[in-house]
């Protein structure tokens, strides 16, 4: 749980760095699937400092989903939005408002919920369909970026966001279905493929449109579909007696979680700011 909440940390830091230099990047072509835009970002020092904390992040994630059920660490991994409007707050003169306190303490006793009640993480390993079945949704997770360039902005910000949480939640899953390296293992080419799909969806989500949106779409898109599977297929389960905590934790994590979903809009650029 600790590497779940360091995990949480360097995403929360790293998202306030890359929203800003998503938007001062120049506009891409309105697709969600746009990898001149990322190139773009790519060129500012912000957006590769948040890709260093992401990187970070990953390896504590690994850990993390390797000793705890997937539903606690999803949990965590939203609480990063606590994080991040902390990091704004201290950072980047961001005030919070008194009902966005409570939300970060909420977040807090949402997480303490989850700690006490995990158990260890499931011991299923996972079918053949179920491997296919998340690089199938890797590839879907793509289909939808490509094709909702032609929505409104709001609504399109919000669907980038859910595909890409769809995609870090794709990652999530495939850690525990990957026991070595093995090149004839769908779940590695879901995680390549969930994982990149989901890193160009999130730069356009934040490059476009309400990002607030974007970023309550990623909430949900990477904690209940990777719970889910969790819990019917890999055998997560919490300990004995503490499944209402667990669950109750789980709800009130994510529900605080997305009561801070502003903390992913970037700054305002001062005028004559240079990114």
């Amino acid at each position: 749980m600790i590497c779940a909440l360091g995990a949480a940390v360097c995403f929360g830091t790293a998202s306030v760095l890359q929203a800003v230099a998503a938007r001062a990047a120049e506009p891409g072509t309105g697709s969600g699937v746009d990898t001149a835009l990322l190139l773009r970002a790519l060129r500012q020092w912000r957006y590769l400092a948040g890709l260093g904390l992401d990187g970070v992040g990953f390896v504590l994630q690994i850990v993390a989903l390797r000793h705890i059920p997937i539903y606690a660490v999803g949990a965590a991994l939203a609480a990063s939005l606590a994080v991040t409007a902390v990091v704004a707050a201290r950072l980047l003169g961001t005030r919070l408002s008194r009902s966005e306190w409570a939300a970060v303490t909420v977040v807090c006793a949402g997480l303490l919920m989850l700690g006490l009640a995990s158990g260890e993480e499931g011991s299923g390993k996972g079918s053949l369909e179920l491997k296919l079945g998340l690089l199938a949704v890797a590839g879907l997770v793509l289909l939808v970026g490509a094709v909702s360039g032609g929505l409104p902005d709001r609504p399109r910000a919000l669907v980038l966001g859910l595909a890409a949480g769809t995609g870090f939640g794709v990652v999530e899953v495939s850690v525990r279905l990957i026991d070595g390296p093995s090149l004839t293992n769908p779940a590695l080419y879901a995680l390549l493929l969930g994982g990149g799909a989901g890193f160009l969806l999130l730069t356009s989500a934040l490059q476009r449109g309400s990002v607030t949106a974007a970023t309550a779409g990623l909430v949900l898109g990477e904690t209940i579909g990777p719970a889910a599977v969790g819990v019917v297929w890999l055998g997560d389960r919490p300990r004995e007696g503490l499944a209402w905590l667990a669950v109750t934790g789980f709800v009130v994590a994510v529900a605080g979680a997305l009561a801070l979903a502003r903390f992913g809009e970037p700054p305002a650029e001062e005028p004559g700011a240079t990114a």
